[in-house]
């Protein structure tokens, strides 16, 4: 992979990144605001292709950058559930199905 490839592979995954904190309403503190979009994004993509190879769901909207493929849905969906997990563990709340009584 060259240069060019890992910079077209971190701005794809800083703009799921940034659409994950779009739909969880997280912002970040600090003038970092794109590092941490792409730090998101990247991890993202990781636990979204681990869910979609263990629940074994097809590619949707699958981008190839040389040898690379990355899929933005699912780099979209674990970025999410990653900023969720960080918002939840940020805030202190419990989750509200283990406050009921």
């Amino acid at each position: 992979m060259d240069p060019l490839q890992l910079l077209i592979l971190l701005v794809i995954a800083g703009i799921c990144g940034a659409v994950a904190e779009l739909i969880v309403g997280f912002s970040p503190p600090g003038l970092h605001v794109m590092l941490v979009s792409i730090i998101i994004g990247v991890i993202g993509a990781f636990i979204g292709a681990w869910i979609a190879s263990v629940l074994n769901l097809p590619p949707i909207t699958e981008i190839r950058v040389g040898t690379i493929r990355l899929n933005l849905l699912y780099t979209i969906i674990g970025s999410t559930l990653l900023l969720m997990l960080l918002q939840a563990l940020r805030s202190g709340r419990r989750w509200l199905w283990i406050n009921r009584k």
